[in-house]
């Protein structure tokens, strides 16, 4: 129990030495993970059922070679498309946030510094130093959420696009 007492303490200090925004950033890197791990979820699992259901739909067909069946197979692919890239967007959205959050904490202890500045003349470094950490902490977790983000962004996308391409070529237009 105090292992865990400490480790909150630890968290509290890192958060006060840091500022506000290392919460928004914290609350932004949760959803970003959130959103990834629900993309993988997905395609661990109704992906298959989706991709079948396609499958079943194309194979039922007594002809592929006019246009409407190219019209068929290109709307089966477009909706097992749309199913694989929901919340990608999103998530490449809070990536790129995510290094903007670490600026608008940097301004912010800034800001700090230079109101320790004009009331003090620069003659309290220790309350300097503590607008200095607040000013750069968070540029490092915005950072540090992006550069994380950019992977997990890269495995999805790569995942999405392979599953769609497999879907397409499985979808053959001979009979």
């Amino acid at each position: 129990m105090t292992a865990l007492m400490d480790q909150l303490e630890a968290i509290k200090a890192f958060v006060e030495s840091g500022g506000e925004v290392l919460i928004l950033i914290a609350i932004l890197t949760f959803v970003m993970w959130t959103l990834i791990f629900e993309r993988l979820w997905y395609f661990k699992g109704n992906l298959k059922r989706d991709v079948q259901g396609a499958l079943d739909t194309w194979e039922a067909r007594p002809e592929r070679q006019s246009w409407n069946a190219h019209q068929i197979r290109y709307a089966l692919i477009s909706r097992v498309s749309e199913n694989v890239r929901i919340n990608m967007s999103m998530i490449e959205t809070l990536v790129s946030l995510a290094p903007l959050f670490g600026l608008l904490g940097t301004v912010w202890g800034m800001i700090e510094v230079f109101n320790v500045l004009a009331i003090t003349g620069g003659g309290d470094a220790k309350s300097m130093a503590s607008g200095v950490s607040k000013a750069t902490i968070p540029t490092m977790a915005g950072m540090v959420a992006a550069l994380s983000g950019v992977f997990g962004n890269t495995l999805v996308t790569r995942i999405a696009e392979r599953e769609n391409q497999l879907l397409a070529d499985h979808l053959t237009m001979d009979h």
